[in-house]
């Protein structure tokens, strides 16, 4: 199985590709601020998604999950492991036919990685962004704003985010690693959650009986 968590770490990471020339749109800083801005004004929100990635020769595979953010706050939920992160440390529970397990980490040990709590930030620093366009994305008008990374050496080329011209609400994002592999993610039943309590974003062992802890702190 894609472990989901890996490919989100690893899309923060953008190479810079030589043949484009180094630019920061002033259009699409207004609709990627304007996202931002929202986003961080919001006393969290819960959202289902889909996750699908395919590559140059055809293969494909797709996941669905849940989502839940407050601040730097996150869980994600999908068919066989849910990934805790309280802001101050990081649980990610997997479970198979044979076995449970939670990997635990220090929130520090994740640093630089793309999480669902930075990703509307993350044109802020060593990225060069452009308006593309306006489409229809899940039967509605989208913004396409193109991120390149300015540092060379990283695993994808670009990374396309659809934002909502109305609600300004990021509703998916695709990533491109320049060898045919994409990576793309939707956004469906977003809402924004005032009760989330604090407890929901951490892992609590006795609510997972026999599962087998693996501290990495």
């Amino acid at each position: 199985m894609l472990q989901i968590t890996r490919y989100v770490a690893l899309l923060f990471l953008l190479i810079f590709s030589i043949q484009v020339k180094a630019q920061k749109d002033p259009k699409a800083k207004s609709v990627l601020d304007a996202m931002s801005t929202k986003y961080q004004a919001m006393n969290g929100f819960t959202a289902n998604f889909d996750f699908t990635y395919s590559d140059a020769g055809g293969v494909s595979d797709k996941q669905s999950g849940e989502i839940a953010v407050k601040a730097e706050k996150y869980r994600l939920k999908l068919p066989d492991q849910e990934i805790f992160n309280n802001g101050k440390t990081v649980w990610t529970y997997i479970v198979t036919d044979t076995y449970k397990e939670v990997t635990v980490n220090d929130v520090s040990q994740m640093e630089g990685e793309l999480t669902p709590s930075n990703i509307y930030r993350m044109y802020e620093e060593g990225f060069d962004y452009s308006l593309k366009g306006e489409k229809l994305y899940q039967g509605q008008t989208v913004q396409v704003v193109e991120l390149v990374a300015q540092q060379s050496g990283a695993p994808f080329e670009r990374v396309n985010l659809m934002i909502n011209k109305a609600s300004k609400n990021l509703m998916g994002w695709e990533m491109f690693d320049g060898q045919g592999g994409t990576f793309s993610y939707t956004f469906v039943n977003l809402k924004t959650a005032t009760n989330l309590a604090e407890s929901y974003f951490t892992f609590d062992p006795k609510s997972y009986p026999g599962v087998e802890i693996i501290d990495l702190r």
